[in-house]
């Protein structure tokens, strides 16, 4: 089961540049659907319960052009809970990760 997360109350800060998302042969993962290659992007998420890291999948054919410390929102991110040989835990997704301008926040407010 994949469940949208509504993401509107929580802000997300780079913590590690993007990276290839490898199997265990160090092979870089693509997507089932579209054969895109998947990248992980350590992603600092903050409300007002506090800051949790996360590791957030996008499959696309570039890696997300984010770098440490920058703001950014990530597009239609899932949690994806999963149960595998006796471990379990939720993995993120989104279709895409991106930079979240001052500019685009102050023409929002003034809308």
């Amino acid at each position: 089961m994949r469940l949208l997360i509504d993401v509107s109350n929580v802000s997300f800060t780079v913590g590690r540049e993007p990276e290839p998302k490898k199997d265990q042969n160090g092979v870089q993962r693509v997507d089932r659907n579209t054969a895109a290659p998947m990248w992980s992007v350590q992603l600092v998420a903050m409300d007002d319960g506090g800051a949790e890291v996360i590791n957030v999948t996008v499959a696309a054919p570039q890696p997300p052009k984010v770098s440490v410390g920058q703001p950014v929102a990530p597009v239609e991110l899932q949690a994806i809970p999963w149960a595998q040989n006796g471990r379990n835990g939720v993995a993120y997704r989104a279709i895409d990760v991106k930079l979240v301008s001052a500019s685009k926040s102050s023409a929002s407010a003034s809308s």
